[in-house]
């Protein structure tokens, strides 16, 4: 799955924006075809002291336009993306993190080089 929100960023820059109150969120929607459920999620990086809201729009549209079409279970799942939208997400940041260390080297800066100046 992508991570949006993260091009041009380090572990190291991550690591320090989620320090300061910056997370991963998941914004579920479904997508109902005649008979089949098509139910997916986007992966953002909310940065400290950004709204959520303008990544949750998008889904929201999108649920509201072709959520609902099977029933009876598309409108509850709809419904339940609805309340995942309100909220702002879930957030992922624990398990995104893991696995992005797992994958990724510790990002480690090299402070010898400012001790010698």
């Amino acid at each position: 799955m992508k991570t949006n929100n993260t091009e041009g960023l380090t572990m190291f820059e991550i690591n320090v924006l989620i320090q300061q109150g910056g997370k991963f969120v998941i914004f579920p929607y479904s997508i109902s075809r005649l008979v089949k459920r098509i139910k997916s999620s986007n992966i953002y990086f909310v940065r400290p002291n950004e709204y959520t809201f303008k990544y949750a729009l998008k889904h929201f549209l999108i649920n509201l336009s072709v959520g609902w079409r099977i029933f009876p279970f598309g409108p509850i799942y709809v419904i339940k993306s609805m309340y995942y939208l309100i909220r702002g997400g879930n957030d992922y940041t624990q398990v995104i993190l893991e696995d992005l260390n797992y994958n990724n080297p510790t990002y480690t800066p090299d402070l010898h080089y400012l001790q010698n100046a």
